[in-house]
């Protein structure tokens, strides 16, 4: 793992974009403040640059760093979901701005899983994440059903938890607005 997590950070600290584990399933990552590295990932995908990609971090105290204003319920949202969930903040800051929604919205997912959480606290800064597939496709529940044209195009493919044949499934997206409205986008 360590030797992944290493090799994952000196790519994307070149601009490169990864294939990795997630707390959920296989994504494909860059570094979510490069713009060109997050162009490539449009690319690789085929996906409309108007649809934003989501990030990880490793701490739930690093939200602040990337939204203006955090509500409050985002922590207890955090602190009680029992499976992966993805938190879309208004105002981001500090991201690459083709990765963000049409009003400057950032969907931001911790995460809980052990490689992805030590990718993002040693690489310092949030990773990109989204699904390992051309879109439109469905997403790929392990690493065996991620498509050769996904694989070939990445400049870098983790190889742990490449034999893991655990069918995982995508977080929950919800948007969470000023005085803590909640809006349930994927359950």
């Amino acid at each position: 793992m360590e030797e992944d997590i290493k090799n994952a950070i000196e790519i994307m600290k070149k601009g490169g974009v990864i294939l990795y584990p997630t707390d959920t399933i296989w994504g494909i990552g860059c570094d979510a403040t490069n713009e060109k590295a997050v162009n490539r990932i449009y690319e690789i995908k085929q996906r409309a640059e108007n649809k934003a990609m989501l990030v990880l971090i490793d701490d739930i105290n690093k939200i602040e760093r990337y939204v203006e204003d955090v509500p409050d319920m985002a922590y207890s949202i955090n602190e009680l979901s029992e499976k992966p969930v993805t938190i879309i903040y208004e105002h981001a800051k500090f991201l690459a701005k083709n990765l963000l929604g049409d009003d400057d919205s950032v969907g931001i997912r911790v995460s809980r899983d052990e490689f992805s959480k030590k990718l993002c606290a040693k690489f310092g800064r949030p990773i990109v994440s989204t699904s390992a597939n051309i879109s439109g496709a469905p997403s790929a529940p392990a690493f065996k059903d991620i498509a050769d044209d996904i694989k070939n195009a990445v400049d870098y493919i983790v190889k742990y938890r490449q034999d893991d044949n655990t069918e995982h499934t995508a977080s929950s997206i919800i948007k969470l607005s000023k005085g803590n409205v909640i809006k349930i986008i994927r359950n």
